[in-house]
């Protein structure tokens, strides 16, 4: 991994024969993530965080994960016109971000995912944290798991619901930077996931219910017993 021209297929022949010794020391040993990036830095890479997440569940998750996000998108902008009151506001303020008519995919993922926690009552304003590039080396150790997304100083202000699909994301996890340059914010959800199930980690408290909704509902990994919120919300998407 030092070298600077890395032979891909090599680290993932030894990412794989190494698995078993990485899974346990990471499920018992319960090592820092830190610890764990100096460790197997492989880990981080693209190709190896949705391999490793192969080697735990036996899915692919990248298609599967798209699938379903895309499988779902139109009941998802029903429901969000649908709702009211305060939930309502914000998922209209969301939906007046899409262009629906234009061929932007990634633009309504990113909706679907900011409308994703609204729905379920998870506060998403600590996982999806903003900031502009000259203060990408400010402080954010006080940050379990969360995405930040880097704005260039031209583009427009933030707001907690804005899109922003031209940023890139910055994946962080035990306040450490661990992904950097990731293009959409659905690509930085399906990656952290994967992370999170590689590293052993709890899901973000504020965030539980999204996550899970992912695990069960889109990838349908544990058991078929959902929480009253889950189980609403995907007999939603089902009639």
């Amino acid at each position: 991994m030092k070298k600077k021209s890395r032979d891909m297929s090599l680290i993932g022949q030894k990412m794989d024969s190494t698995f078993a010794l990485r899974r346990k020391e990471i499920i018992h040993s319960e090592p820092p993530v830190s610890e764990i990036l100096e460790k197997w830095p492989a880990l981080f890479t693209e190709s190896q965080i949705f391999a490793e997440f192969n080697r735990i569940s036996g899915k692919n998750l990248r298609s599967e994960f798209y699938a379903a996000l895309d499988k779902h998108t139109a009941r998802f902008l029903e429901i969000f016109r649908k709702k009211g009151g305060t939930q309502g506001r914000t998922l209209d303020e969301i939906l007046r971000q899409v262009d629906l008519k234009s061929s932007d995919v990634s633009c309504v993922r990113t909706a679907v995912l900011h409308g994703l926690p609204v729905l379920l009552g998870d506060d998403s304003d600590e996982f999806f944290k903003t900031c502009f590039d000259s203060d990408v080396d400010a402080d954010f150790s006080q940050i379990d798991v969360g995405l930040l997304t880097v704005l260039h100083e031209n583009m427009p202000a933030r707001t907690p619901h804005a899109l922003n699909t031209n940023a890139i994301r910055e994946i962080i996890l035990e306040g450490k930077f661990v992904m950097d340059d990731v293009r959409s914010l659905p690509h930085a959800v399906c990656l952290l996931f994967a992370l999170i199930y590689a590293l052993n980690l709890d899901y973000p408290k504020t965030m539980r219910n999204t996550f899970e909704f992912i695990q069960r509902v889109f990838l349908s990994l544990g058991g078929k017993n959902l929480k009253p919120k889950l189980q609403t919300l995907k007999n939603q998407l089902l009639t």
